[in-house]
Formats: C-alpha cells, sequence, structure tokens
C-alpha cells in the first residue's frame, strides 16, 4: 500500500512486484523460438529441434557446449544491461534471472554449479559489486541449483575491452582467469554453468570456460541477460 509496485523500466503501476508494464515488455527485445545453440542469439526459421549456429559460432569454435541469453543487447535490453550495470539498479536483478534461468532451464542438469564470471578486485572496488555474481546468485534459486560466486577469480588486472576487435579482446583475456585454488573440490568432473550480464565477442565467456575445463570441469554451458546481435 505505502510502495505500489512499479514497472521496473518506466515506473507506471502494475499489478506485481519486479515487472514490466505492457508497452516495455512489447519493446523489450526478449529471445524467442529459434536461436543459435551456442550463445542464444535469435535466428530465422523454425524450431525443429535441431541444434542451429549463427554465422559467428560457425566461424569461431566456441569452448562451452551450449548458450542461452534472454535478451538482444538494443533498446530495452540495452537500458536494463546499463541500469544494472552502472545505475545501482539491483531491483532488476530478480526479474533478469528468471528470464534467464527460462531460457537457460532445458539445457541444465540437476548436477550444474552455477558459478559468475568474476571481476578482478580492483574494478570490483570501484564498482562495488560485481552483476554476474548477483545474477548467479538468483538464476541459481530460480533453477534450484547450487552456486559458488568465487569459484573463478580473475588474476590479471586487465584494460577495458570496450572498443577493442574480437582478437584484441580474446589476446587481452589470455590466462587472465583462473579457478580458485580453495574451490577447485566443488568442480572437479560436474557440468558448470556461467552466468554473466552481456556476450559481446565471446572472449570473456571463453576464458572462464577455458578455466573451468582446466578446474576438472565435465562440461560447461553459458547464459547471459543480453546477447550483442549483428542489428544492435
Amino acid at each position: 500500500m505505502v510502495y505500489p509496485p512499479r514497472c521496473t523500466l518506466c515506473g507506471v503501476p502494475v499489478e506485481s512486484d519486479f515487472g514490466l508494464c505492457g508497452s516495455c515488455w512489447r519493446d523489450t527485445p526478449f529471445v524467442s523460438g529459434l536461436c543459435c545453440d551456442a550463445c542464444g542469439v535469435p535466428l530465422l526459421g523454425q524450431d525443429t529441434g535441431t541444434t542451429e549456429l549463427c554465422d559467428d559460432c560457425l566461424t569461431i569454435a566456441r569452448p562451452w557446449s551450449r548458450g542461452r541469453a534472454a535478451l538482444l543487447y538494443r533498446d530495452n535490453g540495452r537500458k536494463l544491461v546499463l541500469s544494472l550495470k552502472h545505475g545501482d539498479r539491483h531491483d532488476i536483478v530478480r526479474p533478469a534471472a528468471l528470464w534467464m534461468a527460462n531460457a537457460i532451464r532445458p539445457v541444465v542438469t540437476p548436477d550444474t554449479l552455477v558459478v559468475p564470471v568474476p571481476l578482478h578486485w580492483t574494478r570490483l572496488l570501484r564498482r562495488r559489486f560485481n552483476q554476474a555474481a548477483l545474477l548467479a546468485h538468483d538464476v541459481s534459486k530460480q533453477l534450484g541449483l547450487p552456486c559458488c560466486p568465487d569459484l573463478l577469480q580473475r588474476t590479471v588486472q586487465t584494460r577495458s575491452l570496450e572498443g577493442l576487435g574480437r582478437d584484441q579482446r580474446y589476446a587481452t583475456l589470455q590466462s587472465a582467469i583462473t579457478v580458485h585454488p580453495k574451490r577447485r573440490q566443488h568442480i572437479a568432473g560436474r557440468p558448470v554453468l556461467i552466468v554473466d550480464d552481456v556476450m559481446t565477442s565471446g572472449a570473456t565467456l571463453s576464458a572462464a570456460t577455458q578455466a573451468c575445463f582446466s578446474g576438472g570441469a565435465a562440461d560447461v554451458c553459458i547464459v547471459t541477460l543480453a546477447r550483442v546481435g549483428k542489428d544492435a
């Protein structure tokens, strides 16, 4: 009664907490239907149950087995990501995690461990939170799976990837992410789901995936809140 539910994006009254109004829902680029099995970007055509890959994932060998994204990184999708990442809008985590969980649910198995992409401690100190860790925590709750927020660590303070090309991004992140030595026993022989807010080139997720396999993971899948597509 004191704080009536409002749209997460525009603030107009809605029926339930952490929801979107009809207009914002319509204008939010949710991924549905046929999508790339490796990164989640939507594809043209009907879903026939066979594995389909986008042009990027046909060209670039992805180290993880399967991937999904809840949104495209444009319009309201971009607004949601930036509000969470730079606007301290932690209220976005709850609906975002629900969308991500719904996207990846058919892919994961009951013994999967949910893991966020890590931040270097210096960047974490400046930002005060890791948005991937917040998403991973709520995604794990939605899926009923365990979460290990500090399984991975970023041991190298890399420069910002913004504005870098694909090859530069991969080179920058080479060997920058490792499994925390005190958490290695949690990953040995089990599948892992890596969570991040956005996938652009896939360099960060590739580095995290390779770290998981080096630590003994049996399989790795990925899920992101948003995927940068060609029309983004």
